[in-house]
């Protein structure tokens, strides 16, 4: 039988909580959520901005849960075994610290203002050959996502890969003194956020905050090309880094890209690590897979990964749901791609995105289709940032745009008429043109902030091309 996560005293210790109710059970795992709790597992009550995890205690027990960590003002009915804290997140953080304390893994620390979770997925990936790893489940980089995922840190893992996000400065600081982490990535430094930030770089200044946590003789990896290296530089050395480990296609990088060929679904590279050659594939299509890959290979090798057999791995990646995943459906004598990236963007992102789908060949796919949404927390540049959207929606051929929300107007009204195939306030307004317009041959991609509400019209086109008989595949 496998050892617990950990053992129900360690929790008491860890938390310093007392106990309502008999027995002492082991923990298999940590939870906050009640509708994807595990059997076994401790549930952590967390008081949110707009729900309660003290409202789903009994849900908890429910679906299995052994234990809950709860407040002690929390008035629950339940037959369940409850540890009492003052503050359920305060006691999670404790927990998260305990598991980094008594861990003997190599951890890295992500972050960056664009590829943080497919960086994330990429280090996973390529690890899994040189040992057990542990890493954050979907986007869990916030001040209850870092703790949750560290708390479930066992201590038989060879190596830890952690998301660090922020939207305000002074929010990294905290999280990455909690990870302890060896090596430190920014994967880049963009216009994202700059509803907060007076500029981009104070948005470098607060990436940079990464580096606080760094242990002695850490590692920074960071974005060559990126035009904020030097000020990164500089905090990573203030902050103690022993190293400083430069990606990119820059004469100066220490990971350097040699060779990209477009692979349909995937890229094929030839890279330099620290003077080796290295040939591999990477499972997905994007020049910035490829940039990020590179810092990838870094951690590996600053992590004393099998760089080799990781880079070999990462033939397995897959784009996620609402990160760039592809699916094709058979219509009629051709097909329809649909690229979600409904979860997120930014001016980078959607440069990014527009540059992989002006990638697809137009033997398989004639037309290509944008279906862009607001990018959110633009602050006073937003109406220019999306009309300088023009350019890179030019530059990859993209023959007919959909545009919703009130700032992509600004790009909507910017292209030619020959481009524009329908604009509306809000993402359900599109649905019915967008449908109609679909046809065999086309390659749609679906873009926008998480608040832009993008991912019903990928569903929508789902369900749509499933009716007139097109097949997934």
């Amino acid at each position: 039988m496998a050892d617990p996560l950990w053992t129900f005293d360690e929790v008491l210790a860890a938390t310093g909580g007392r106990v309502e109710g008999s027995g002492s059970p082991d923990i298999s795992s940590v939870s906050i959520d009640s509708r994807t709790l595990e059997p076994g597992a401790l549930f952590a009550a967390i008081r949110g901005d707009s729900l309660d995890g003290h409202d789903y205690v009994a849900k908890a027990f429910q679906a299995g849960a052994t234990a809950a960590l709860v407040a002690d003002d929390a008035k629950l009915e339940t037959t369940g075994i409850l540890i009492r804290v003052p503050d359920t997140l305060q006691a999670l953080n404790r927990l998260g610290a305990a598991a980094r304390a008594r861990s003997g893994a190599r951890v890295i620390a992500v972050t960056g203002s664009v590829g943080k979770t497919g960086t994330k997925e990429a280090l996973r990936l390529a690890l899994a050959p040189s040992g057990r790893v542990h890493a954050s489940q979907k986007s869990y980089n916030n001040q209850w996502g870092v703790p949750l995922t560290l708390a479930n840190f066992a201590q038989g893992d060879d190596f830890g890969v952690f998301e660090v996000g922020m939207n305000h400065p002074g929010e990294i600081t905290p999280l990455t003194k909690l990870i302890r982490p060896h090596i430190a990535i920014v994967t880049t430094v963009a216009s994202v956020h700059l509803e907060f930030f007076e500029s981009e770089e104070r948005i470098a200044e607060a990436k940079a905050e990464i580096f606080a946590g760094l242990e002695p003789g850490g590692v920074a990896i960071l974005n060559r090309d990126n035009p904020h290296f030097e000020l990164l530089k500089r905090r990573a050395r203030e902050a103690g880094a022993e190293r400083i480990i430069a990606f990119g296609a820059h004469d100066e990088a220490d990971a350097k890209l040699t060779g990209l060929n477009p692979a349909g679904d995937a890229s094929d590279v030839e890279a330099v690590i620290s003077g080796e050659a290295v040939f591999y594939r990477i499972g997905a299509p994007g020049r910035h897979l490829v940039m990020n890959s590179l810092g990838v290979l870094a951690a590996l090798q600053a992590a004393g990964a099998d760089v080799r057999a990781g880079a070999d791995a990462l033939g397995g990646y897959r784009l996620q749901p609402g990160r760039g995943a592809r699916t094709y459906f058979s219509l009629g004598d051709g097909r329809v791609m649909l690229i979600d990236e409904s979860y997120n963007a930014n001016p980078a992102s959607m440069r990014a995105a527009l540059e992989s789908l002006g990638e697809t060949p137009r033997a398989d796919s004639p037309r290509r289709i944008a279906v862009l949404g607001d990018m959110l927390e633009m602050g006073d540049t937003s109406s220019r940032l999306h009309g300088d959207l023009a350019q890179p929606v030019d530059a990859a051929g993209v023959d007919v745009v959909f545009a919703c929300g009130p700032h992509m107007r600004s790009l909507y009204d910017a292209l030619p008429e020959s481009r524009r195939g329908a604009y509306a306030e809000s993402s359900q307004g599109l649905e019915a043109a967008l449908l109609e317009t679909v046809q065999a041959g086309d390659a749609v991609m679906v873009k926008g902030s998480l608040g832009s509400a993008m991912g019903p019209l990928v569903e929508a086109l789902r369900a749509h091309l499933k009716q007139k008989g097109a097949q997934p595949g």
